[in-house]
């Protein structure tokens, strides 16, 4: 956050996360699972990458965020899906190393 940002960032705080992801209609673990397939199909790939850390806050497991990608890749394209893999594979790693 900068003073730049911080009005977008209380916006988007709100809506998304406050509005969005507090409605009672899925679960917390539903919907990160649908934000990670959604920002595959987009290649958003630096949101994915912060999406993928915060899965031990939702309860995404590593064979959650395979089987989501493997759909990812027949509706979204094996190229999606595999920039996906490799954030995945990037975070986990990162996850796992000493000092982490």
């Amino acid at each position: 956050r900068t003073a730049f940002t911080d009005e977008w960032m209380d916006f988007v705080n709100q809506y998304a996360f406050g509005e969005v992801w507090s409605r009672p209609g899925l679960d917390k673990k539903t919907r990160h699972m649908l934000t990670i397939a959604m920002l595959t199909a987009l290649g958003r790939l630096d949101e994915l990458k912060t999406h993928l850390s915060l899965t031990p806050n939702t309860g995404v497991s590593r064979d959650e965020v395979k089987e989501v990608l493997l759909q990812a890749s027949i509706y979204a394209g094996v190229p999606a899906a595999i920039n996906g893999l490799e954030i995945a594979r990037q975070v986990f790693a990162e996850r796992e190393s000493p000092g982490s």
